[in-house]
């Protein structure tokens, strides 16, 4: 889940709102236990929604699915409630950038390119991950835009390992999306995962000196996201504080696991792959 602050309402007081830590953490062998499960109950859910998906369909259905299977799982959806947001998952649908607010009244359409990210809780400890969904068949432009948004969040992956720095992912990422005539979005990043939501450091998808450019330590926990858009790299955010649009309407994607960096490279915790 992207975030940013100055686009969103004060958070509510309670108990899932934990006071951000300060600098950056790394997590211990026991945490990181706790947290591959985390994640492997948010990679399941992706899982699941990527193969039950189908036209006709509401977000609200997805999102109804989220919350059970997060909850049967014995854990609780890190988007409910998180600054306000409604939903268990954020569902955003062909121009809608992220944040999107799961509805019974958005359908699900043949063609449609539906990005679906979701959070799970458990034990103190927070997963976080974002797939992209060709709905039926997609138009060859928007199946490309899918292909190089995975590609570049692999390329970023790559770069991870302890003693490699930020400004390693965000390049690798950039040059692959704009190799292939895409533009990544600066206005939201990744960032570190834990016991927090959303940890520090911010890890951007772009060279960048405006952002402190961290040297990756073993038992670091980061969110790396790319968010790429077919036309414009700039976004809007709609009336309701929450969906973020591109300005002109074009399509826009996004990948998202959770990794650990470790001393040699890197294990992704959401791996849909090995469940």
């Amino acid at each position: 889940m992207n975030f940013l602050t100055n686009l969103l309402p004060q958070p509510a007081p309670g108990p899932r709102i934990k006071k951000q830590r300060r600098g950056v953490e790394t997590k211990s062998a026991a945490e990181i236990e706790t947290m591959r499960q985390a994640a492997k109950i948010v990679a399941t859910v992706l899982k699941e929604i990527s193969e039950l998906v189908e036209p006709g369909m509401t977000t609200a259905d997805l999102d109804a699915h989220a919350e059970k299977r997060i909850r049967e799982m014995g854990a609780t959806p890190s988007f409910k409630g998180y600054h306000g947001f409604p939903g268990s998952i954020c569902s955003s649908i062909n121009n809608e950038v992220v944040h999107g607010i799961p509805s019974h009244k958005k359908v699900i359409r043949r063609g449609d390119v539906l990005k679906v990210d979701t959070g799970a809780y458990y034990e103190g400890f927070h997963g976080d991950s974002c797939i992209t969904i060709a709905v039926g068949e997609v138009t060859p432009a928007a199946a490309k835009l899918i292909q190089i948004a995975e590609e570049a969040l692999y390329k970023g992956i790559k770069q991870v390992k302890a003693g490699s720095y930020l400004l390693d992912i965000a390049g690798a990422i950039q040059d692959h999306v704009e190799a292939n005539g895409f533009k990544v979005v600066e206005d939201f990043t990744g960032h570190g995962v834990g016991r927090n939501l959303h940890e520090e450091p911010s890890v951007f998808n772009f060279r960048t000196h405006e952002m402190p450019n961290v040297k990756l330590k073993a038992g670091m926990t980061l969110a790396i996201e790319p968010i790429l858009n077919a036309g414009s790299k700039h976004t809007r955010t709609l009336s309701d504080r929450w969906t973020v649009v591109t300005v002109d309407r074009s399509l826009s994607a996004q990948f998202e696991h959770t990794v650990l960096v470790t001393a040699d490279g890197y294990e992704i915790l959401t791996d849909r792959s090995q469940l």
